[in-house]
């Protein structure tokens, strides 16, 4: 990864980091805690790829692994992120534009969900039965209705920054800032316009070229005329 995708990584999984353990965690919400880790490694992964993604998740889960109040093994949401971060990345197009909001809502639909069984899957491998306790199905529906109400004022914002901090002329196109991605990404349809006028602009030139040659063409006829009618007087 490139230094400017580092930095920006890791500041923005250190502020979500604190922001969940100091504020989100307080809220005794029923139910799951809103993972706004977890969404800083969705929209990271839906810009920079599965192996980005991959990458940023195992970080950001191995910084939640020890930050306190951690009560679970170390290394065991790394896994997690890895994996989550790993498939996200490979739901991002090949030219880079999500064409609506669609797609990463669903991604993080499925990242929430997808989180909490792995996470309830690693722990019942080493012995943390605390899931069975609580309820698996509440903990999915909680977590989902959670992250899924968080994720259009997260999501946009940080695919938004990635572009521009990575130099991706994706950015620009879209207006800038987290208001140029509020739609989550540029309308396909400002794409259509710029080929068509650049076709019309190519069938400009090329009727300007043949209507020079037409011109050219009847001056020579012209003054081959006027040769011939002035060797006929002679």
């Amino acid at each position: 990864m490139r230094i400017n995708r580092i930095l920006l990584s890791t500041t923005l999984v250190i502020v979500a980091l604190i922001t969940q353990v100091c504020v989100l965690a307080r809220l005794n919400l029923p139910g799951a805690v809103p993972d706004l880790l977890l969404l800083v490694v969705l929209g990271l992964a839906l810009v920079y790829g599965h192996t980005g993604g991959a990458l940023i998740g195992f970080g950001a889960g191995l910084l939640a692994d020890l930050a306190p109040p951690a009560d679970h093994a170390a290394g065991r949401y790394a896994l997690v992120l890895c994996v989550i971060g790993y498939l996200a990345g490979l739901a991002r197009p090949e030219n880079g534009q999500l064409r609506s909001a669609t797609g990463p809502m669903l991604v993080v639909v499925a990242g929430a969900l997808g989180s909490t069984l792995l996470y309830a899957g690693v722990g019942s491998l080493v012995g943390d039965t605390a899931a069975s306790h609580v309820g698996l199905g509440h903990l999915l529906f909680t977590a989902a209705l959670y992250d899924l109400l968080l994720a259009p004022f997260t999501v946009p914002l940080i695919m938004a920054i990635a572009r521009r901090t990575d130099n991706d002329p994706m950015a620009d196109s879209s207006g800038g800032g987290a208001g140029g991605d509020s739609g989550w990404l540029t309308p396909a349809g400002s794409m259509r316009t710029g080929r068509g006028s650049g076709r019309m602009g190519r069938a400009a030139r090329i009727g300007s070229q043949r209507g020079g040659l037409l011109t050219k063409a009847a001056k020579s006829r012209a003054n081959k005329a006027g040769r011939i009618k002035g060797v006929k007087r002679l």
